[in-house]
């Protein structure tokens, strides 16, 4: 639990009692290799914090599997339109190895939401992940394969150490072979 407190006071310093219910309301969760955490077509009922492990966000596109995101220790997981909005998602969370995840359910986080502590934390998290997610969306969108398997390689190298070729290689929109090529000629 002391990952997941330190992240939030990173953000917003809290006070023993919003600590305190921290600790009541997020619960440890345990998840195989290969098992979802959030599944499209379902409704995502809680937020996630990656205590230790890799978790794969994707989709299908014209049928083709395409990995969005590859998540690693200390931070936040969620199907943000499906939790927000508690309808069905239209991505896939799985966990990519053995995956132990602290869980907020949406119920649990609206009455955490009536500390303020938290309520302020949550506003700086969100409007922090939203400014990143933002700008990572547009550079990524126009950096090359190369470019964009070097920014991973400078930014997440755990992305890179942990991940399968090939989810790495759908992250950055080439095939494995490509990839391949760009390790090569980096190395």
């Amino acid at each position: 639990m002391k990952q997941l407190i330190d992240v939030i006071n990173s953000f917003q310093k809290l006070d023993d009692e919003t600590d305190q219910a921290i600790r009541k309301y997020f619960i440890i969760e345990k998840y195989k290799k290969h098992e979802f955490v959030i599944e499209e077509g379902k409704i995502c009922k809680k937020v996630y914090f990656i205590k230790s492990g890799t978790v794969r966000r994707f989709c299908f596109e014209n049928d083709i599997e395409v990995t969005k995101w590859i998540y690693t220790d200390n931070q936040f997981i969620t199907s943000l339109s499906s939790f927000f909005q508690q309808k069905p998602s239209f991505e896939n969370f799985e966990a990519c190895e053995d995956t132990v995840l602290y869980s907020l359910s949406y119920s649990d986080e609206q009455i955490l939401l009536e500390y303020p502590l938290f309520s302020k934390f949550h506003i700086k998290q969100l409007r922090f992940y939203l400014s990143h997610i933002n700008e990572f969306h547009h550079l990524f969108r126009i950096m090359t394969a190369q470019q964009k398997y070097v920014f991973l390689l400078d930014s997440f190298p755990e992305i890179i150490i942990k991940s399968k070729l090939k989810h790495v290689a759908s992250l950055i929109g080439v095939s494995q072979e490509t990839l391949s090529r760009i390790r090569a000629s980096i190395s």
